[in-house]
């Protein structure tokens, strides 16, 4: 399929292909929700962790004799029931949430979201995204065209989207923008560091998770074929 690709200005220069197999996929969100909580739950740290009686400091004597005391018998100060003591089924640090979850399935997702941003105008094609010089204001007037990239967006024959933009909130802060670039670019990541509502990834690093969690994805030119290439099989 062909859609409008844009310069950093914000005009229509030309048409761009893009692959069915990756861009032309039909939603399944019961496939994308899977490998989601899949990837979730490999990236969670396990942090939580309490002291087994074995564990805690003390308790190296029994408190007192076993009889003649008129008190409970008691063999250490470590017993869970001692304030002090060892926790009992608590969590720990080696508890292991990771899931399995196979190549052809995360990269189906990957496809469908990427299908899914394409076919709700909320993604667009950049001819190139190159600075002069690294600095943040310099990036932040190349974005500032990203209203006309979603919000004039249109789609092969299909007639434009009225109301799909960029907003500005009440609060100060814009929908973010996922923007994919085709390989690393120290000037790129420096220059658009300070933008809270820009998040600047590599092609081949690119994943369902993060496609969803921002509302707006822009691909340029050249990270397309990376993608192709990277997830080829």
């Amino acid at each position: 399929m062909q859609v409008d690709l844009f310069n950093q200005s914000g005009e229509v220069i030309d048409k761009v292909e893009l692959a069915d197999r990756i861009f032309g996929v039909k939603l399944n969100p019961e496939l994308v929700k899977q490998v989601i909580d899949a990837q979730r739950a490999n990236a969670r740290q396990v942090l939580a962790h309490t002291k087994g009686r074995g564990e805690v400091r003390g308790g190296g004597i029994k408190p007192w004799r076993q009889k003649g005391t008129g008190r409970a018998r008691h063999g250490s100060r470590r017993s869970p029931i001692w304030k002090g003591g060892g926790v009992t089924f608590g969590p720990t640090k080696e508890r292991n949430f990771s899931k399995d979850i196979n190549k052809k399935m995360k990269q189906k997702a990957l496809f469908m979201t990427l299908s899914s941003k394409l076919k709700d105008f909320q993604m667009a094609v950049l001819d190139t995204l190159k600075l002069e010089q690294q600095r943040t204001k310099e990036a932040a007037a190349v974005m500032s065209n990203a209203d006309k990239w979603f919000k004039d967006y249109n789609m092969g024959s299909k007639p434009r989207r009225q109301g799909v933009g960029v907003q500005t909130k009440a609060s100060g802060k814009r929908d973010k923008i996922l923007t994919v670039v085709a390989g690393k670019d120290k000037m790129l990541e420096k220059s658009f560091s300070n933008l809270p509502y820009i998040e600047l990834f590599e092609a081949r690093n690119i994943n369902p998770y993060d496609v969803l969690k921002y509302k707006y994805l822009l691909l340029t030119k050249d990270a397309l074929p990376v993608i192709e290439k990277t997830f080829k099989n």
